[in-house]
């Protein structure tokens, strides 16, 4: 079971962890879930007495008698997330947590039991760590897309694969649009594939991994790397040299060299400028001359 998150709780919350080591030696989850269901149902009457210690007096031992009376609860809870392909034991110390939360917040003066204020912290907790750790790739980041990916999974247990029909019944159910719908049960109906192909395979019968279908670059990474780097520094010894032309030589090279597929002629160039066809060659031709130097330095 995760001890760093709990670590982090501990620090921030100053409440006592209930660790599964703690209150079972050998860590088995089987013993800690059996040690939980051991430890008394807290009456009203004490929960509201260590409720009190706890926020008035500040009582460390009050509030760990409040979570430890709980420790079942979070079990309960965390059974019936089993179907995201999580681990049990991970779920429960993320409820865990919720709990201590909600014992850190917990007004005995309010008239209602801890336990139907700590499931929502619970909960809260629990969905955050799924969300986290169900895919590879997030599948839902939005407000909107949480109350979806809870939701759509009880929804589909009933429906199955879903027809034009009852996307508008979950879209309207939920409020959201059918196209979130649609698109969340895509999300769910996928899984996450390894990036090569799978271990102890048989070649000729493996399904085709995502690196297969990638192209093969003759350079390796480096040379790319240097190729491009020698590009970038050519392009900026081009913008030098035409930077140290004078108007005229720039304006020839560019609309010479650096212009569209079909090239400005000579004569062209010579009728604009007033001067012979002659004359704009021994332009073009010193101005080509200095840009070479400065490309051999």
């Amino acid at each position: 079971m995760t001890q760093t998150t709990a670590s982090n709780a501990l620090v921030s919350n100053s409440l006592p962890v209930p660790s599964l080591n703690a209150l079972t030696p050998l860590g088995s989850l089987d013993a800690y879930i059996g040690a939980v269901h051991k430890i008394p149902v807290l009456s009203v009457e004490d929960e509201q007495a260590l409720a009190r210690r706890y926020r008035d007096d500040e009582d460390l031992d009050a509030a760990r008698e409040l979570v430890h009376s709980h420790l079942r609860f979070v079990v309960h809870v965390a059974r019936g997330y089993n179907g995201y392909g999580l681990q049990l034991g991970d779920l429960i110390q993320e409820g865990n947590i919720g709990l201590m939360k909600a014992v850190k917040r917990f007004d005995p003066d309010q008239g209602v039991r801890l336990v139907s204020f700590a499931v929502h912290w619970i909960r809260a907790e629990m969905h955050e760590f799924i969300l986290k750790n169900w895919r590879i790739v997030k599948v839902a980041t939005t407000k909107a897309q949480r109350k979806l990916f809870f939701n759509l999974r009880k929804s589909k247990k009933r429906l199955g694969w879903m027809n034009a029909e009852e996307v508008r019944l979950v879209a309207k159910d939920l409020n959201v649009s059918e196209r979130e719908v649609l698109e969340m049960e895509s999300r769910l109906s996928g899984r996450d594939i390894g990036f090569d192909a799978p271990a102890g395979e048989d070649d000729d019968h493996a399904p085709p991994s995502p690196a297969a279908y990638l192209r093969t670059h003759e350079e390796d990474p480096s040379q790319i790397y240097e190729r491009e780097d020698e590009e970038d520094s050519q392009v900026s010894l081009l913008h030098e040299g035409l930077g140290k032309l004078d108007e005229r030589s720039r304006d020839i090279i560019a609309r010479r060299w650096l212009g569209s597929e079909n090239k400005v002629t000579l004569q062209d160039l010579a009728d604009e400028y007033g001067v012979s066809a002659e004359r704009i060659r021994q332009i073009e031709a010193n101005a080509l001359k200095k840009m070479r130097a400065l490309f051999a330095a």
